[in-house]
């Protein structure tokens, strides 16, 4: 069946969750996270997800904000920073992730097909408004989507059922989009058709389900959909 839909996961795949770590390393007076800067960032992204799964399991929702504050606290002490001020710089530039270079113009391309575009997100409410406002991507997108709708975090299928209720589109014309490859092999095993953004060249996840695609980055996306 023909895709009409293009659902996209938020964070790492449409916006830059190491820029947190990345900008505040560069400010004056930061040469101590400077030094730790990206294994910062990857421990905070890891911890986030980590989190995000065991909510998931034993059904103690809590925003997404919180786990994402959680796991800045795990992930500073973790590298032996001991710094408020930091820690709510931190906090502070999550709110102002940038979108990835190509994103604008892919997202462009899809509106100008007649492709309908939405984020499907862990994201809370707040914090994707934000991050499609800083990103200025909010022109070329139909909806965006919170898990807060069913208060549990992906992969639920709870999570996937929320785009057919808010786009109204069957599964088989959605490509689900994912940096995250067991988000990608989730939505497979879900019926979407899906692609795997797998920007850090990393293995396959050892899942039931495989993504259907698997690009470097966004920028050919357009050109992968009108051939499906």
């Amino acid at each position: 069946m023909a895709i009409t839909a293009c659902v996209f996961d938020a964070y790492g795949t449409l916006f830059d969750v190491a820029a947190a770590a990345r900008v505040a390393a560069e400010q004056p007076g930061q040469e101590d996270l400077a030094a730790v800067w990206p294994k910062l960032a990857t421990d905070w992204r890891a911890k986030q997800l980590q989190y995000t799964w065991l909510r998931a399991v034993t059904g103690d929702h809590v925003s997404f904000w919180d786990v994402t504050t959680d796991a800045l606290d795990w992930a500073m002490e973790a590298a032996g920073l001991d710094d408020p001020v930091l820690r709510e710089t931190l906090r502070a530039l999550y709110w102002e992730l940038p979108a990835y270079n190509e994103v604008p113009k892919m997202l462009a391309t899809l509106k100008a097909d007649g492709m309908t575009t939405a984020i499907l997100s862990n994201g809370s409410p707040d914090m994707l408004e934000g991050a499609v406002a800083f990103g200025g991507v909010g022109l070329w997108l139909d909806e965006v989507i919170s898990v807060e709708d069913v208060g549990v975090f992906k992969p639920s299928h709870a999570v996937y059922n929320l785009v057919e209720s808010r786009l109204g589109k069957a599964k088989e014309n959605v490509l689900f989009v994912s940096a995250n490859g067991w988000d990608a092999a989730c939505a497979t095993s879900y019926g979407f058709q899906t692609a795997w953004i797998n920007r850090a060249g990393e293995p396959t996840d050892r899942l039931p389900g495989k993504p259907a695609h698997v690009l470097s980055d966004l920028t050919t996306l357009p050109e992968l959909v009108k051939g499906l």
